[in-house]
């Protein structure tokens, strides 16, 4: 009887830990679960890129609805969604401000000059504690955050042009009332 128990045991933990890796599968890197939806953005106070002798706060932006882009001159993820950036900037619609995360100042200005700087406002989290406060899993990520400070959509990864007109556009506009 054990000898059969034993081989029932084993194709029984198989399966269950394909079945595991087959739903794994299905889901969308994109989709991360983030504990900070719909709560009060951390608080911070980090130095500005441009100008390191002056900060930047979310308490600063009180009022408004915006987007932080965390971004880094040695991802290159962040070169993809750069041009949908500086498009935006452009149009003025929709105020950008950066978290530049992990990164040197001195390559995340050289890379602005570059490519040009779609942020209002870029902060220099150079140790990545304000990202870790986040949740950051990597670069880039765009948080939206609401009048009263609070996160309400998180977007891992590069924002294409769908993921900017289809999801985080309509809910700026949403916000913005």
């Amino acid at each position: 009887m054990s000898r059969r128990i034993l081989p029932i045991s084993v194709i029984i933990v198989v399966v269950v830990v394909l079945a595991f890796f087959y739903k794994g599968l299905q889901l969308d890197p994109k989709k991360l679960p983030s504990a900070l939806i719909d709560k009060p953005a951390p608080s911070f106070s980090l130095p500005q890129l441009h100008n390191m002798s002056l900060t930047f706060s979310p308490a600063d932006m009180k009022g408004k609805v915006w987007l932080l882009n965390v971004w880094a001159s040695w991802c290159a993820a962040c070169r993809s969604e750069h041009p949908l950036f500086m498009q935006l900037a452009r149009n003025g619609d929709f105020p950008i401000y950066g978290l530049n995360y992990k990164d040197k100042p001195e390559d995340a200005k050289q890379w602005l000059r570059e490519l040009g700087d779609p942020y209002k406002v870029s902060s220099s989290d150079m140790a990545g504690d304000v990202g870790i406060d986040f949740g950051v899993y990597g670069v880039p990520e765009t948080f939206l955050i609401d009048k009263q400070g609070i996160i309400r959509y998180k977007h891992v990864g590069p924002v294409s042009r769908k993921d900017w007109r289809e999801t985080i556009m309509p809910k700026m506009k949403e916000l913005q009332g």
